[in-house]
């Protein structure tokens, strides 16, 4: 495949857009070669600007569940921007996909609409300070919650890759009030509350992992940081914008069966349009101005291109359940058929699945927390992207991101992919 167009817009984007890009994980940095420039997609498929279609498996990070230019959504928001595109001011629409979202979710009451998932992120610990009247939060290395100063210690995902995961710029003041502890690893959790027992205000986490490759929590992990949290007093957060929405109708919460205090959204909660939200119980959630001290505002809050395409997309979620089944049984055929092929080399390999998010790592050893999922080659891992990129097969361009399936994706395409998939590693 040829990317002389796409070189030649990278090149003019440097000279006025920091590094070409506006998020870093699309600079190509962790693997090499000049970023793809779009120019369309449909269904699940990424033309770009020299004239290549490609297999997507990032689904724009994952809210494109349903594929690219999905009708009911692009219908949404042609009517919808017949009628202004923002005003400031209430609209109905806030309303209705508020209520739309509640039913869906288990064990929430009120729902805030925001404009990105750091924004929800966010919102959510001050929301779990100003109700605890504490501090410090616990978070676990590897997990990535938004580029919010306080999550900016030991960051998954474009921090990673970059090699900088305490980011300058994040004060001294501001990193001692984020506690560390290590993903699927209890004891670590517990030590940290040993040491602060009556200071931690609430413990975020990915339920599961998405920004050091898809990482699933270990039986009991979620379950005892429940508990933990109940002993201590210390709120539980679910930041779902990766998960919510898209491994059940009502994401982690349900298909874990474990109950959060506080769950963040975004992605496909705005059928593609920027857009974030946390949700709690009447009781935490009445903390919030204007009912309570706890300030948050933003003017493209609820912004009515958002609610329409948002409304339009879970709608279409709630109304076909069984998508979620079809998404799983692709996500089981793609890994299947990976780990037939992959076992028959040498190449050392763990694949980590959950639902419809998956990932290859190049080591031996389980991947189960950030240390281990940074054991990998990445050596190994630029060569394998590309391989697959000259397939015609778009992945995530980073060792530390997981794969997104969605619902336009055919056995044919995975089965086009398992085939280049084939020809790579054995070139490796």
């Amino acid at each position: 495949m040829q990317y002389q167009r796409s070189s030649t817009l990278f090149k003019a984007a440097q000279e006025v857009i920091p590094g070409g890009v506006n998020s870093p994980v699309r600079a190509f940095k962790s693997v090499g070669g000049t970023p793809i420039f779009v120019d369309s997609a449909k269904g699940a498929y990424l033309f770009d600007v020299d004239g290549n279609r490609l297999i997507d498996y990032i689904s724009s990070w994952g809210p494109m569940i349903l594929g690219h230019v999905y009708q009911p959504v692009i219908d949404a928001l042609t009517q919808r921007a017949k009628k202004g595109t923002s005003f400031g001011m209430p609209t109905a629409l806030e309303t209705e996909i508020a209520r739309l979202t509640i039913e869906m979710i288990p064990n929430m009451d009120k729902v805030r609409f925001v404009n990105s998932g750091t924004e929800a992120c966010m919102s959510a610990v001050r929301l779990a300070r100003g109700y605890t009247d504490r501090e410090k939060i616990i978070k676990f290395a590897g997990c990535y919650h938004g580029h919010a100063d306080a999550f900016l210690i030991q960051a998954g995902s474009g921090a990673v890759t970059f090699g900088a995961p305490n980011s300058p710029g994040v004060t001294q003041g501001t990193a001692k009030d984020t506690l560390l502890a290590y993903y699927n690893d209890l004891e670590s959790v517990r030590t940290v509350f040993e040491q602060y027992p009556e200071e931690v205000a609430a413990i975020i986490i990915e339920p599961v992992a998405g920004n050091m490759g898809c990482i699933p929590p270990q039986e009991g992990f979620l379950e005892g940081l429940r508990a933990l949290c109940d002993q201590y007093g210390a709120l539980l957060i679910f930041d779902e914008v990766m998960t919510g929405f898209r491994l059940a109708p009502g994401g982690a919460q349900q298909r874990l069966n474990i109950k959060a205090d506080i769950a963040t959204y975004g992605k496909v909660i705005g059928g593609g349009l920027p857009v974030g939200a946390f949700a709690a119980s009447n009781e935490i959630m009445n903390h919030l101005a204007p009912e309570g001290p706890v300030y948050q505002a933003g003017t493209l809050s609820g912004n009515p291109l958002a609610m329409a395409a948002g409304l339009a997309m879970l709608t279409a979620l709630k109304e076909d359940e069984e998508m979620y089944t079809r998404l799983d049984q692709k996500t089981e055929r793609l890994h299947k058929g990976m780990e037939e092929r992959i076992s028959t080399t040498s190449l050392p390999y763990q694949i980590n699945r959950f639902g419809s998010m998956i990932s290859l790592h190049f080591t031996n050893t389980p991947v189960v927390d950030f240390a281990s999922a940074a054991a990998g080659d990445n050596e190994l891992f630029k060569a394998y992207f590309h391989g697959m990129l000259s397939e015609g097969i778009y992945l995530p361009p980073s060792a530390y991101e997981s794969y997104f399936l969605n619902d336009a994706l055919t056995n044919e395409d995975i089965d086009f992919t398992l085939d280049g998939f084939d020809r790579v590693i054995k070139s490796l």
